[in-house]
């Protein structure tokens, strides 16, 4: 009996809804207060600023490796062909390694944020709030247990969700009269010192974290319909989209609510309805956001799940990551698996404490030995082999490279080592599967 195969059945329309829905999680609306506080001023709205542009830069990384190598599992095939047939494994290895548990803290990061705004509208005590955000998790692999063409109209219904939701946000600050107020007085008290730096990389790890996402549609490469085209089409359509929304929905905020509460609201844009409109208002507002979140949480489990099943299916991971559903033809254990550990990872963290984690274990790996595998790539095979060619190179990927490093220090010594630690961890245990386990994988 052969094996079913994925099938190319996601176009440019629904890749950018996965997306999307993807970067607008709960993120924006959690971050909001957070990076306020952490700038103390309007010039907050400079770190979103800077989370688009590295955001925008990095996808040109992206784009030629996705448009070059569409397969499912994204950064897993990127690594494994741009370091060459010996590095190339261990990269490729690390990568599934750290995604195995980054992958759920994104998931439950997602789910205890929609936990969290829960509260405004029904007051939740620890336990109500951990059995809340478990039953989103739970809910999820419910969703997904079903075929690509299926989960891919169900990605536009949520994206539609998303739209309406900033929509209502943007128009209830410009209705109020003083939208532009926030953006005139952007540089009040500025000063372009150590202190502001060292605020803005802070800041920025949160906005980053806001925009993670753009890439999704790499780790569905295998079931992009003309993915040469469509793979840097939706992220760059996606990360523009997400720009204006996210600079809108801050420059609204800013615009009726003042700075000291903003800082101090951990329902920022609930209380912003609220003064607007009042408090049925702000609680439909606030179950769009739960919309919002619920439907980051599909696309991440989504695209997340196709990693260690592109990896098994290549034979570098256990082999029981690559079996498909026998009818709906997705990666059903995998999809399990990772649902699992995040359903564990939502009971046990809260959001503040995986932010900076899912930064920290992802740089290293992920972005910045992504961006140098790409150079090296191209010093080999020639700029002619890629699909898709990023202008300037190698400007963009250089400059990415630099900022990462940036970010990652600013996510702070104890983040840095734990990142560094799960790399560390993830050496040994492709040196004992080498030597030990090759066979049995």
């Amino acid at each position: 009996m052969s094996q079913p195969e994925l099938s190319r059945r996601i176009s440019l329309i629904q890749a950018t809804a996965i997306n999307m829905t993807d970067m607008v999680g709960i993120g924006p609306f959690i971050v909001l207060s957070v990076v306020a506080e952490t700038m103390h001023g309007p010039s907050f709205l400079y770190a979103w600023i800077a989370g688009a542009f590295l955001s925008f830069i990095d996808a040109m990384v992206w784009s030629e490796l996705g448009a070059t190598f569409p397969k499912a599992g994204g950064s897993y095939n990127f690594l494994k062909e741009s370091f060459g047939p010996r590095t190339g494994k261990l990269m490729s290895f690390l990568f599934v390694w750290q995604t195995m548990i980054q992958a759920p803290l994104v998931i439950a990061s997602a789910a205890i944020g929609f936990a969290q705004y829960t509260g405004y509208i029904f007051p939740l005590g620890f336990w109500e709030t951990k059995a809340v955000s478990g039953m989103v998790v739970l809910l999820i692999i419910f969703l997904l247990y079903r075929n690509i063409e299926t989960i891919g109209k169900i990605s536009v219904l949520l994206w539609i969700g998303v739209l309406v939701t900033m929509a209502w946000i943007i128009s209830g600050g410009i209705t109020h009269g003083h939208f532009l107020e926030p953006i005139k007085h952007i540089n009040d008290g500025l000063e372009l010192n150590y202190a502001f730096a060292a605020a803005l990389g802070f800041s920025s790890v949160k906005t980053i974290y806001s925009y993670l996402g753009y890439y999704n549609v790499c780790h569905l490469g295998g079931e992009i319909t003309m993915p040469e085209k469509n793979i840097p089409r939706s992220m760059f359509i996606s990360i523009a989209g997400i720009t204006v929304l996210y600079l809108c929905m801050n420059i609204s905020v800013a615009s009726v609510l003042p700075l000291e509460r903003i800082e101090k609201s951990p329902f920022v844009v609930s209380e912003f309805i609220q003064v607007l409109s009042g408090h049925t208002a702000a609680t439909v507002a606030t179950v769009l956001i739960l919309w919002v979140a619920f439907a980051s949480v599909f696309s991440a489990t989504l695209g997340y799940s196709r990693i260690p099943y592109a990896a098994a299916q290549d034979g570098a991971f256990f082999k029981i990551f690559a079996k498909l559903h026998p009818t709906k033809n997705f990666p059903y254990v995998s999809l399990l698996f990772l649902g699992a550990v995040a359903f564990v990872f939502s009971l046990l963290f809260k959001i503040k404490e995986v932010i900076s984690a899912i930064l920290a274990m992802r740089i290293l790996i992920q972005f910045i030995s992504q961006a140098v595998g790409l150079i090296m790539l191209s010093k080999k095979k020639g700029r002619a082999f890629f699909k898709w060619r990023m202008p300037l190179f190698p400007v963009p990927a250089i400059l990415a490279i630099i900022i990462w490093i940036g970010i990652f220090i600013s996510t702070g010594v104890h983040m840095m080592l734990a990142g560094a630690g799960v790399t560390a961890a993830g050496i040994v245990a492709y040196t004992i599967k080498k030597r030990l386990f090759t066979e049995k994988l």
